[in-house]
């Protein structure tokens, strides 16, 4: 990531803006959402040496004087996945993009809280984002 960041400060014209948005290193948290009220059901055990790594290239950029930090924001991202089915399948497209364990004892816990829980439950995913605008220094 820091070849990426060198590379963008190259391309960017004079005092330009890199807007650097991702997941922050935290794992995400499962719960159901009825009407307004969410419940934690459970929390992913996602591998997040990739989000440090990420979050350390960054700091290398601004320290070896690339960038400016000009706005920092973390915030939560609610993901809607719906029923069992769909988190389920949420979940499998999610282990082939990121390395995440095997996490059927997840999908087990909230097939009891649907159980126990209305019909009318949707299971919800939160997780923090984290956004850093960057000022190209010359």
């Amino acid at each position: 990531m820091v070849h990426a960041l060198h590379e963008a400060q190259r391309v960017l014209r004079p005092q330009g803006l890199l807007i650097d948005l991702r997941p922050a290193p935290a794992h995400r948290r499962v719960g159901l959402q009825r009407g307004r009220r969410w419940t934690l059901v459970g929390t992913m055990k996602e591998d997040l040496s990739d989000d440090h790594s990420a979050n350390q290239a960054v700091m290398t950029a601004v320290g070896r004087g690339l960038f400016r930090r000009e706005l920092y924001d973390r915030f939560d991202l609610k993901r809607h996945v719906g029923g069992l089915s769909l988190f389920r399948a949420w979940l499998e497209e999610f282990a082939v993009i990121g390395r995440l364990p095997p996490h059927e004892w997840l999908v087990d816990r909230v097939a009891a809280a649907l159980r126990r829980g209305s019909a009318k439950a949707k299971v919800v995913v939160r997780g923090p984002l984290e956004m850093r605008v960057l000022r190209k220094r010359d």
